[in-house]
């Protein structure tokens, strides 16, 4: 007879926070892996890169309030995806989009339907995960909250790799883009990067290069 799976729970990040005995930084400045992840040099974009980056840059000034996740999706952060060279071009590992991932850890269940992560896998089957990416288009939604989300992809992760290695994701609410990291059991968040800023534009996606650099060099040793 087929297993029973448990029905999905409705986490706030404090029930997280309470339940794992997490510990919550907030700043460039206050952990060192996000010290390192967000040192970044503002990238020179070639003329291909600059066309696609002022195209986006113009429709977000112009729309981004009034797009739904979807059109996010499609309009923005595929084109920012691209040019943070997120998209696979190692053997090692690839990207994977809307994927569902659970577990339990003591006796709690975590239910995680990712919108977007960079992962070790066989062909549609991804094993270890190294990035999530969650987004919801609404700066203020309880039901839509990115970050407990991205929380739960974390600890999943953790569960499953068990390899002792930090894991990192972004979030995106309304223009809104912050950037966190999971060590053991502190995270740490980001300051928050307007998109429709271009110097933070600029920003985010030297952070998203930077990533690149530190999966290639360290998570997948």
């Amino acid at each position: 007879m087929a297993k029973k799976q448990r029905k999905e729970i409705k986490y706030a990040e404090a029930d997280l926070i309470k339940l794992f005995n997490l510990k919550r930084l907030v700043g460039n400045e206050e952990h060192p892996l996000m010290i390192e992840w967000t040192n970044i040099t503002i990238p020179i974009l070639d003329e291909f890169e600059k066309n696609s980056f002022d195209k986006i840059l113009k429709k977000a000034k112009k729309n981004i309030e009034g797009w739904n996740e979807e059109e996010l999706k499609v309009k923005f952060i595929a084109t920012v995806v691209d040019l943070g060279y997120l998209e696979e071009d190692n053997e090692r590992y690839k990207t994977y989009y809307e994927r569902e991932l659970f577990t339990t850890i003591n006796d709690n269940y975590l239910y995680l339907k990712a919108d977007f992560m960079i992962a070790e896998g066989i062909l549609d089957k991804p094993s270890t995960p190294y990035f999530y990416f969650q987004e919801y288009k609404k700066l203020k939604d309880p039901s839509g909250d990115p970050v407990p989300q991205l929380l739960e992809g974390f600890l999943i992760a953790q569960d499953k790799n068990k390899n002792g290695k930090p894991l990192y994701g972004c979030t995106v609410t309304g223009k809104l883009w912050d950037f966190f990291i999971l060590d053991d059991k502190t995270y740490c968040i980001s300051k928050s990067y307007v998109c429709t800023d271009k110097e933070d534009l600029l920003e985010i996606i030297a952070i998203l290069r930077k990533f690149k650099e530190i999966l290639e060099t360290r998570l997948l040793i």
